[in-house]
């Protein structure tokens, strides 16, 4: 009776330990998708910058590298927590039940709310938007920190695929066109000076003529992701 008690805690045990690489597989891979979308900086551009605005964007970039230290060390005690738990099936059950829900939500499976910023951006007679424009945006939201981004209500997700298909824009396979409402849920304060600073998103598109606007709301609602989820070349 006693080995089959030990037998049966043992394979807890490895159920327990299964879900935990999962559940880190699934931080590092949301981690390296916002490191991927994060724009290469341009070199030439710096060397014309003035000395003040170096330093605005030596802040800037301190502020991200923060930021990402903080959620390194947050998931290293993460890691310690289920550890330490792990002996205990009750309490590691619940603590993987609300880290999966947590990684759902990463993921976008999951309808969201929160604080975050509005930006709607629209071609007009002169400039059409294009799925480049929309890229470089979830591009400047993603290396700002936004923790859940949609474009007229199509959840953005790393399968995600923004493309120009004739006059349309494509998302999620579904076709949406101008006006563009874009969502992010985030630090509003960040997601402002972010898309805000000299020469940044708003400045650039706005000198360049494009019909573009950025709002704060502290309820904003995104929904989920409705499509699949499939991985065709990782082995």
């Amino acid at each position: 009776m006693g080995e089959k008690k030990k037998f049966k805690i043992d394979k807890s045990k490895i159920m327990v330990s299964i879900t935990i690489f999962i559940i880190c597989f699934i931080i590092v891979y949301v981690m390296c998708i916002q490191f991927k979308t994060v724009n290469k900086i341009d070199v030439a551009e710096i060397e014309t910058m003035r000395e003040n605005e170096l330093r605005e964007a030596l802040a800037d970039w301190k502020e991200q590298y923060q930021d990402v230290s903080k959620e390194l060390e947050y998931n290293k005690t993460k890691i310690a927590e289920y550890e330490s738990k792990i002996e205990s099936n009750e309490e590691a059950g619940e603590l993987l039940e609300e880290e999966l829900e947590n990684a759902k939500m990463l993921l976008g499976l999951t309808d969201v709310k929160g604080e975050g910023v509005i930006i709607n951006l629209s071609s007009n007679s002169e400039l059409e938007v294009t799925s480049q424009n929309l890229l470089d945006l979830v591009n400047e939201l993603n290396s700002a920190g936004a923790e859940a981004i949609s474009i007229n209500d199509q959840r953005i997700v790393a399968m995600t695929d923004i493309v120009d298909v004739g006059n349309f824009v494509v998302i999620n396979e579904n076709r949406i066109a101008s006006p563009y409402t874009i969502k992010a849920i985030g630090d509003v304060t960040y997601l402002q000076s972010a898309l805000n600073i000299k020469k940044g998103f708003l400045d650039e598109y706005q000198t360049n003529g494009y019909t573009i606007s950025m709002k704060s709301d502290n309820n904003i609602s995104i929904n989920k992701y409705d499509g699949e989820m499939t991985l065709d070349y990782v082995k």
